[in-house]
């Protein structure tokens, strides 16, 4: 018999190693690169290289979109694949994710700077980038003292409600784009007001090529699963407007790009704007983390291998370090781009890599070429995009199944319309630990019976045919004793006592359910002790 449970522990032990290749030293665990680099197989070469020259084309046009969603030059976008991807892939233990700019991030960056800046590029690409390295700053102390689990706080009902008013917003952003008007507003409501006020100035030619633009990404996305489409209809574009047919249209293009790589240098700004900035960059860790974590997950989960949670916070972390230090913004692992790194065919980190190398030599080499590319064919970009953070049909499943929720979505949303993303961020944060607490502080109360014959015990509620023992009250308390749920525990024995048809003459209390009791727990047991 001992044989056989050696044999099965040494079979589960090597199916795991399969699935998982452990690393051998301390080194190894914290950069996983020494781990999986030395033991690549050439075989994956090719699917690496193709998913990364794929994850290229696909993120070239989506960096720079997002990068005007966040009020900053198109090419620090691009910068943020180059500086951050590098670096994550030496870091992360996920095999797929692709670190970069996303649009709900970049908008609430674009959103915040836009009045703490003033208005200038300089201080607003200054300010960006201090909040990209505050990101990662926060995200390598939460890996120090282990604070991975700590954003599970977040529900996924909140984040469902808060990612459906991000993508309102961040249309209404675009949407002047789109219509060849410009822009106004500062939220939701006074930006959709300023695009009904001026409706009447609507550049048709302008419209009419975003809605061209937006149809084909649509159809890619429906026909091409996978492929770069998005890069084919960019191209395209650029050969329209360098065949001057559009000139005279009021058609703009994105203009000149700076040649090379971003230089390295730290950001630095005055102490007036830092509260602020350090405000920005919590709510931005809070979304690139559960951003990030969603992601390796999902994609863990399907390619049958794990993930190391805590590592994740040190892998972006060290990316958001690395773009700060480059012109960059915030970056997370978005599901859209990884994704799209997956289908390629990416087996390791290194389809990151060839991506950034492959940005480096478009940045080198073909500057002049992105220049041409027409400024509504990043509001189609961006308008395609946001189109998965609108979950029509959850939102609708999660209004069947519970109300509540649903509720506590829409308000969710209801925040980041009415009061902005940041704002949003901190309300949906805010509102999913009342949520915690409101349930901590109504416990289920179970009163217990004994299963027919046995010594065992069970909830007469849930099982009716279980025996009363005369006399006897026995319950059990299904959470932990707090300050803020003692009373009630308290109150609702009392009431149970009350309810009693004979005289009860032992009170059992089973705390096998509440892992803690805190000092006004203790406290209120003993006055109870007392008053029996």
């Amino acid at each position: 018999m001992a044989d056989l449970q050696y044999a099965t522990v040494y079979l589960y032990a090597a199916d795991m190693e399969n699935k998982l290749k452990l690393p051998a030293t301390w080194w190894q665990s914290i950069v996983p690169i020494l781990s999986w680099l030395p033991a690549y197989k050439r075989v994956m070469l090719k699917a690496d290289i193709v998913s990364g020259v794929t994850l290229a084309s696909f993120v070239l046009p989506a960096s720079m979109a997002y990068a005007g969603l966040a009020g900053l030059s198109p090419q620090a976008g691009i910068y943020c694949y180059i500086a951050g991807g590098l670096v994550f892939a030496i870091f992360t233990t996920s095999k797929q994710v692709a670190l970069g700019p996303t649009s709900s991030i970049s908008l609430l960056v674009g959103s915040t700077l836009a009045i703490l800046s003033g208005g200038d590029p300089v201080k607003w690409m200054a300010m960006a980038s201090l909040t990209a390295l505050g990101v990662g700053l926060i995200a390598v102390v939460a890996y120090l003292i282990k604070l991975n689990s700590l954003v599970n706080f977040i529900g996924e009902t909140t984040l469902l409600g808060f990612k459906a008013g991000a993508a309102l917003s961040i249309a209404s952003t675009v949407l002047p784009d789109l219509l060849g008007i410009e822009g106004g507003g500062h939220n939701f409501i006074t930006r959709m007001i300023h695009v009904a006020q001026n409706l009447g100035d609507t550049n048709l030619a302008v419209l009419i090529f975003g809605l061209s633009a937006f149809g084909l990404l649509l159809a890619g996305e429906k026909f091409f699963p996978g492929r770069p489409t998005s890069l084919f209809i960019v191209i395209a574009s650029i050969i329209i407007m360098g065949t001057g047919l559009m000139e005279g249209l009021g058609i703009k293009t994105i203009g000149f790009i700076p040649a090379g790589l971003p230089s390295i240098h730290l950001p630095l700004l005055g102490e007036g704007e830092m509260k602020i900035i350090i405000e920005l960059a919590f709510a931005c860790f809070v979304l690139a983390y559960i951003e990030t974590i969603s992601a390796a997950r999902t994609l863990a989960l399907d390619h049958k291998y794990e993930i190391n949670a805590r590592q994740e916070l040190l892998s972006m972390g060290a990316g958001n370090i690395a773009t700060s230090l480059t012109g960059g913004f915030p970056v997370s692992g978005g599901l859209s781009q990884s994704a799209v790194n997956d289908k390629a065919g990416a087996k390791t980190p290194l389809s990151i890599i060839i991506c950034a190398l492959v940005l480096s030599l478009l940045l080198l080499f073909f500057t002049g070429l992105l220049s041409n590319m027409p400024k509504v064919m990043l509001s189609a970009i961006v308008f395609h995009a946001v189109l998965g953070l609108f979950k029509y049909k959850e939102l609708k499943r999660l209004y069947f199944l519970n109300r509540n929720e649903f509720m506590v979505a829409m308000v969710a949303l209801a925040g980041v319309l009415l009061f902005g993303i940041l704002e949003g961020v901190m309300i949906a944060a805010l509102l999913s630990l009342l949520m915690v607490i409101q349930k901590a502080s109504k416990p289920n109360i179970a009163r217990l019976g004994r299963i027919g014959d046995t010594h065992r015990f069970s909830d007469i509620y849930r099982h009716p045919d279980n025996i009363l023992l005369p006399g006897i009250l026995i319950i059990r308390v299904e959470a932990s004793l707090f300050y803020f749920n003692a009373q009630l525990v308290r109150d609702t024995i009392f009431d149970m006592l009350d309810k009693e048809d004979s005289p009860t003459r032992l009170l059992l209390i089973d705390l096998s359910a509440s892992p803690w009791v805190d000092v006004a727990g203790s406290k209120m047991l003993v006055e109870l002790s007392k008053t029996m």
